[in-house]
């Protein structure tokens, strides 16, 4: 072959071979395969990714950017297909805040009670059975005092107290969807009592049963008000459970007409005291009323209950009144009274609406009968006052529901 035509020859092949790889790199059916082939490889590349993540799902409460959450049941991590190995949730100032791992490791949650308007930060790692870690962080805000409520409430957990101390409940804001707080208040007695809640008005809330509790009965209460709305925008942040004891059953009768005190203990009279009630001008309130508070000593001044002279100064002012105990909201005390003669007591009426017992100054002799009556008594033992011809006490005025009648009792339930 001459070299002109090998030349032609060559040129000839490499125009043929040129021409397949343009087909090769421009064709649609070529292309499509090798598209496929692309995908098909990612996809894989995809999937060997996710076997290599770990399986462990990491959830955190409230939600991250959340706000007005709970100051009792805020913060909490779980883990499913996985274990916690750690959880870190601090403060706006960068604090700490201690907490605790589950025996399982597969829920944390804080120790100590959150602060109200802080913001806190969570981050947890966890990790899956073939060691592969897992993350996740959130941000969250508690309600503030502004947009929360809480309900100050008596009787004291643990305590004891008399046949007539109701349930009462004060919330430090007005609550106008009564019904949701009420569903999260619950008031249950061992004596299989039924008890029932009344509105006294937006902040005060009372629960009894129909006649006084049940001596030696144990009487529990519970507060699921946390996250529950009150009013608009304000939630409450209580979560609690309160257990108080009713003791014997004492009831104590005062008749202003008689003057004379019968105080009754599980049915049957332990003593007849000598009393001296209200004046004709300042008669004493009728009707049950319940020791809310007891004072070994304390000051009464006129001026504060309305009773001044021309001065304006109060028509009295003892510094050291003694074995007081209240009555009302509004001023009515039974107390010891060391400043009138001692006849007075079982034959005139002299005071300005309180009941008085003879005593002495200093309140440290315990042989008088403001001593012995002050003894012998409990916040929530019932004294009912008779025959003074004044109108009987307002229901609300102090810890004396129980001059209202059942039906009505009932319904100023919002449940």
């Amino acid at each position: 072959m001459t070299d002109s035509r090998r030349r032609r020859g060559l040129m000839t092949a490499s125009a043929l071979l040129g021409g397949v790889l343009v087909l090769s790199a421009c064709s649609g059916g070529d292309s499509d395969a090798s598209e496929s082939g692309g995908s098909s490889s990612q996809a894989q590349a995809d999937e060997a990714a996710a076997q290599k993540s770990s399986e462990a799902q990491i959830k955190i409460t409230p939600a991250d950017g959340s706000n007005n959450a709970s100051i009792n049941n805020s913060a909490t991590v779980s883990v499913s297909k996985g274990t916690l190995t750690q959880v870190t949730m601090t403060a706006a100032d960068g604090s700490t805040v201690a907490g605790e791992l589950s025996a399982d490791k597969t829920s944390w949650k804080p120790s100590v009670q959150l602060e109200r308007s802080t913001t806190y930060k969570l981050s947890a790692t966890a990790k899956d059975a073939e060691g592969q870690e897992a993350h996740e962080n959130a941000s969250f805000t508690t309600v503030s005092p502004d947009n929360s409520f809480i309900g100050n409430f008596t009787p004291e957990d643990g305590s004891t107290v008399g046949v007539g101390m109701p349930v009462s409940i004060n919330f430090n804001k007005e609550i106008t969807n009564k019904a949701a707080v009420q569903k999260g208040i619950t008031v249950n007695t061992t004596s299989g009592q039924e008890v029932v809640c009344h509105w006294f008005s937006t902040t005060r809330m009372d629960c009894r049963p129909e006649d006084y509790w049940q001596e030696n009965s144990t009487v529990t209460l519970k507060l699921a008000l946390d996250g529950v709305e009150g009013a608009d925008g304000v939630f409450g942040v209580q979560q609690k459970t309160v257990t108080f004891k009713i003791g014997r059953n004492q009831v104590t009768y005062v008749d202003a007409k008689t003057k004379q005190m019968k105080v009754m203990q599980d049915g049957k009279t332990v003593r007849t005291i000598p009393i001296s009630a209200g004046s004709p001008d300042n008669k004493t309130y009728e009707g049950q009323m319940v020791i809310s508070e007891k004072f070994k000593e304390t000051r009464m001044n006129g001026a504060t209950v309305g009773f001044t002279d021309d001065d304006g100064k109060g028509e009295y002012d003892i510094k050291d009144v003694p074995h007081a105990m209240r009555l009302t909201s509004s001023g009515t005390f039974l107390h010891g009274n060391y400043w009138g003669a001692k006849s007075i007591f079982g034959s005139v009426n002299t005071s300005h609406g309180c009941v008085g017992l003879s005593d002495t100054k200093g309140a440290d002799d315990p042989n008088t009968p403001a001593a012995w009556f002050y003894d012998n008594s409990i916040v929530g033992d019932v004294v009912v006052v008779q025959n003074t011809g004044d109108k009987t006490v307002a229901p609300d005025n102090g810890l004396n529901g129980w001059n209202m009648d059942w039906a009505q009792w009932k319904a100023g339930s919002a449940a």
